[in-house]
């Protein structure tokens, strides 16, 4: 994932009721949900969550099907992976390199006089 996209992404999750929706979806699995169910447990009109659905598609959070005459939802696992190592890429680095060598100087032989 590249900066533009993850700033992308987590635009889309800074705002509670888009962070809800998302949140409902990963705990429906990858069958998703259908809009109208996701707007019966979140309590949103179906005009708003259809805006966050949007915002959330923009930012290949969510996928959308249609199945008959209901829009499927489903959160985008792949996504949400790919933007946590993208911020967690470099996570104690300095930390670990100052263990590496800590550890490598403990394992040197002493040098012969």
């Amino acid at each position: 994932m590249d900066k533009t996209s993850a700033i992308v992404a987590l635009a889309a999750l800074a705002q509670e009721n888009r962070l809800d929706v998302f949140r409902l979806l990963v705990e429906a699995g990858p069958e998703g949900m259908p809009a109208g169910a996701v707007a019966g447990a979140l309590g949103l009109a179906p005009n708003t969550l259809t805006f966050h659905f949007d915002r959330l598609r923009h930012a290949r959070l969510v996928t959308v099907q249609r199945d008959g005459r209901s829009m499927i939802y489903a959160a985008r696992y792949e996504t949400i992976n790919r933007l946590i190592t993208y911020l967690t890429e470099n996570c104690c680095r300095d930390v670990l390199a100052q263990d590496t060598a800590r550890r490598a100087k403990s394992t040197r032989k002493p040098e012969k006089a």
